[in-house]
């Protein structure tokens, strides 16, 4: 009998790409079911051991660990208290990685001015941690399906704290930089086990709202680094950004220390273990004990797999570059900020960074909307019988493209010299925020669950390339956009800006139109 909790009309990202049988969702009165009877299909083929007659027959007859009904042992059967406590954990420490990448640009003069380096150079420190952000996850994430949750939440965090410490204390810009790599690598655990976790302990249909929040943190955490980094560097300078990065830092790590183990694969080896204890039978198993994954075959799945199938999935592809995009204009705003409103109002970095306040506004309206697209996408899955199809995902990147290029076109036109220098209103350049605040996140919500859906026996392989290209857009932006914001000038700096997202706009459209049938071409997307 299958709980009402583990019902499903898309992919689990609780379990792993590569399972093959219904383990984690199944629940039965004695706590194992026969393996026979938790088969489910697979796409890649079952494992060799099930080809072979005489070792399928063997395996058949051995039991599979399930939950008991409303277990309370099950983190989708915790209380709604504590599953949104942990909820905002994880979108906490998010938000606080997102942070510290951005809260060095607060002081960066400070910086340049001590080291006697460029803003090139100093830009780096914002790049590295980036390029972090992609890097860490191909290492982090398999691990996770192999020894749980739990640990790659602690370690991974503990040491992104340690290594803000030589950060604030470095006496070299060569020290500020390696550091700041390695903060975010380490850093990278909160952003790989976020949804992970969240979709631990949330059912499919309830999860519209904690996965909005997952959506919003790594976009929101960015944005208030300038803002707080700005008031800090004007008072006190570039190191106290850094130490107070780490406090926060380490807050979040004592937080992060209260996680429990949510990932079921784990959870149920445990009680399979408690289970031949306590019958003394040695045919009561788990999925992962039979089939054991190597660290390798995981790699492989994470780290080579992703960029072959950017290679030869369109899906991927272009849904990646959409969601990069997005990415890459935060940060790019990051650096066009200082120029348009410290180099031509006069503002000093806090004021600069009060501007971002724009965003969050435009980020609110993003979070009111992501549960209504919920229930649509839920709506069209009851009218085809249970189950909705991938495309149905991207309403949210179709109404949210279209907001993207109009924050640029206000940005760079309401800016200096297209008003008065030094006389014109704040408010346009400043209001450009709200608008692209709304889309990146509706459209970072829409295109991450398309993805997931499009490719769900491939889910890890396809988010992990989607993190490398995402990081590396955020990695680009810093390194040009004030040369380009001071060769171009304002207003048609943001407009090469702006023709790349009116670019973009098509992506989503194109696939909601055509998406089926390329799926149907695909090796590796699901028709389903």
């Amino acid at each position: 009998m299958r709980s009402r909790s583990h019902d499903s009309t898309r992919a689990d990202l609780s379990r792993p790409s590569r399972s093959v049988t219904q383990e984690g969702r199944d629940v039965s009165h004695k706590g194992y079911v026969k393996f026979e009877s938790a088969l489910q299909p697979v796409h890649e083929g079952l494992p060799d051991l099930l080809k072979d007659p005489e070792k399928a027959r063997t395996i058949k007859d051995l039991y599979l660990v399930t939950w008991l009904e409303n277990d309370p042992e099950d983190p989708r059967n915790w209380s709604p208290v504590w599953r949104w406590y942990l909820t905002l954990v994880s979108a906490l420490a998010v938000i606080s990685v997102a942070f510290a990448s951005a809260v060095i640009t607060g002081d960066f003069e400070g910086i340049e001015e001590e080291f006697q380096v460029g803003e090139v150079v100093t830009a780096l420190s914002v790049s590295l941690m980036v390029c972090g952000f992609g890097l860490g996850p191909l290492v982090i994430s398999p691990l996770s399906e192999l020894y749980g949750r739990r640990p790659l939440w602690v370690i991974p965090t503990f040491l992104y704290l340690i290594f803000n410490i030589p950060c604030a204390l470095a006496k070299n810009i060569q020290t500020l930089l390696i550091c700041r790599f390695f903060c975010g690598i380490f850093a990278s655990g909160p952003l790989t086990l976020a949804g992970s976790t969240i979709s631990d302990i949330w059912d499919n249909n309830e999860r519209g709202f904690a996965i909005a929040l997952f959506a919003a943190a790594p976009y929101g955490g960015a944005a208030l680094g300038p803002l707080v980094g700005g008031f800090i560097g004007v008072t006190v300078g570039w190191r106290w950004i850094l130490w107070v990065n780490m406090i926060f830092a380490g807050v979040v790590f004592l937080f992060c220390l209260t996680i429990p183990e949510t990932f079921a694969p784990v959870l149920l080896q445990k009680r399979a273990a408690k289970l031949r204890s306590k019958t003394g039978r040695d045919d009561i198993v788990t999925e992962q004990e039979i089939f054991r994954t190597s660290f390798a075959d995981l790699i492989t799945d994470t780290l080579v797999r992703p960029f072959g199938m950017l290679v030869t999935e369109p899906i991927l592809l272009l849904m990646s570059l959409f969601i990069a995009l997005i990415y890459g204009l935060l940060y790019a705003f990051f650096f066009s900020f200082p120029v348009v409103f410290g180099e031509d109002y006069g503002y000093n970095n806090g004021i600069t960074g009060l501007m971002f306040c724009s965003v969050f506004i435009g980020l609110g309206i993003a979070l009111c909307i992501t549960p209504l697209l919920e229930k649509s996408y839920l709506k069209q899955a009851e009218k085809k019988g249970g189950r909705a199809d991938p495309e149905d995902r991207l309403l949210g990147s179709m109404i949210g493209a279209p907001f993207v290029p109009i924050a640029l076109f206000i940005f760079g036109w309401t800016s200096p010299p297209a008003v008065m220098p030094g006389g014109g209103n704040w408010v346009g350049p400043a209001s450009a925020g709200i608008p692209f605040g709304f889309g990146m996140v509706v459209i970072y919500f829409s295109a991450n669950a398309y993805l997931i859906d499009a490719f769900p026996n491939y889910v890890a392989s396809a988010l992990a390339a989607k993190t490398v290209v995402r990081s590396g857009a955020g990695a680009a932006m810093p390194l040009f956009m004030v040369q380009m914001f001071h060769g171009l000038g304002n207003g048609w700096a943001a407009s090469l800006l702006g023709f790349v997202s009116v670019a973009m706009i098509p992506i989503p459209f194109l696939f909601y139109r055509y998406g089926r049938a390329i799926r149907a071409r695909s090796k590796r997307a699901t028709l389903i």
